[in-house]
């Protein structure tokens, strides 16, 4: 996640530098090196600023199940079947998805941030 893309969300959010460091569990001194680009933007925090960001404007697409999305063979074993959570699918560690189950969380968050399935939970 770029500094731009964290402010927008904030900003998105409604919430002020602080407000979001206290959501986030941080300092402002950190989300203001953030938004500057003095230091990137770690997955947990970005993957946590769009759990909320979604959870914020309602869970309208918690409907939404990843394993009939993607017709997935596997997904007894898949955490999102487990927790009933196809719709934080990309939330969620160990998921069994061919695109993503043999990166880092790092990797597997820019991979989910262009699935069909994130994009209706950002864009709806």
């Amino acid at each position: 996640m770029n500094r731009e893309d964290f402010k927008l969300i904030r900003r998105k959010m409604g919430k002020t530098q602080k407000q979001l460091a206290e959501l986030l569990g941080i300092s402002l001194k950190t989300i203001h090196s953030y938004e500057q680009g003095w230091r990137a933007v770690p997955t947990h925090a970005e993957k946590l600023l769009y759990f909320l960001y979604i959870n914020q404007r309602g869970r309208k697409n918690a409907s939404l199940r990843c394993w009939e999305e993607k017709i997935c063979p596997v997904k007894e074993q898949c955490p999102a079947w487990e927790f009933d959570s196809g719709h934080m699918c990309w939330y969620m560690s160990g998921t069994l998805c061919d695109c993503t189950k043999n990166v880092d969380e790092k990797e597997k968050i820019k991979i989910c941030k262009t699935c069909k399935i994130f994009l209706k939970l950002i864009n709806s």
